[in-house]
């Protein structure tokens, strides 16, 4: 793992007017109390509930990603209805989580310093809005944020890597693709911002993480405090 020279984070923030973060790693541990395997556990027993066998969705269970219970059933099954309830029960559970999540480390400075700087900031996610906005609300950002919080829709299929969240805070911020910059931690994340030609930035906090992200073919991070510097480096230059 190799963070990358600070004049590259710094050219980056210098480019940007709008900064786009995914919620889930980037600004909290969304999961780190309400697990993640018990998230995806609770949807693949609906799933019993509504006449459909558990055992479809036996892979991304034992992968702990209650996401691609959703994905997978959406795939399997023609059933909205079923897909709707999934989805709602999925928002409830993250709702849930957002009460033992823990903050990214330096993620809050980060918000801070970008906010105090002048950014245009939005949250770009394959949550629920509502978790977001639950979340960001106990730790006094809202406002942070404010309008600009897009999250999951009611269909699976606008999940990222599909790039809507993404377009639609480019629209809700009037901002152009250029003037942005988007912070992810997956390839996912990446491959959206790359659909529509915003800059990326990878935070990858541990060796795995990095592996995921393919860390190697972008700028990446394993601390958040050195965008915090990046973005300290960038006022200075400025004044």
């Amino acid at each position: 793992m190799t963070n990358p020279h600070p004049r590259a984070l710094s050219a980056l923030f210098a480019s940007a007017k709008c900064v786009l973060f995914d919620f889930d790693g980037p600004v909290c541990d969304l999961f780190s109390g309400h697990t993640a395997k018990r998230v995806a556990e609770a949807l693949a027993g609906e799933l019993g509930l509504h006449g459909v066998d558990p055992v479809s969705v036996s892979e991304p269970v034992g992968e702990r990603d209650p996401l691609a219970v959703l994905q997978v059933v959406a795939g399997l099954y023609a059933d909205l209805d079923l897909v709707g309830h999934l989805e709602r029960r999925l928002t409830a559970e993250e709702v849930k989580a957002t009460e033992s999540a823990k903050a990214t480390p330096d993620a809050d400075l980060l918000i801070h310093t970008l906010r105090g700087e002048g950014y245009v900031l939005a949250v770009t996610t394959n949550n629920s809005a509502t978790a977001v906005n639950r979340y960001l609300a106990g730790r006094s950002m809202v406002d942070c944020f404010g309008r600009h919080v897009h999250g999951r829709m009611p269909d699976p299929a606008f999940l990222k890597p599909h790039p809507h969240c993404l377009r639609r805070a480019l629209e809700s911020t009037g901002s152009a693709a250029a003037d942005a910059l988007m912070i992810g931690d997956s390839r996912a994340d990446r491959e959206a911002a790359q659909t529509l030609g915003i800059p990326f930035i990878g935070y990858a906090k541990n060796h795995r993480k990095w592996e995921a992200l393919g860390a190697e073919d972008g700028v990446t991070v394993e601390r958040l405090e050195l965008l915090v510097e990046a973005v300290k480096d960038v006022r200075g230059q400025r004044r």
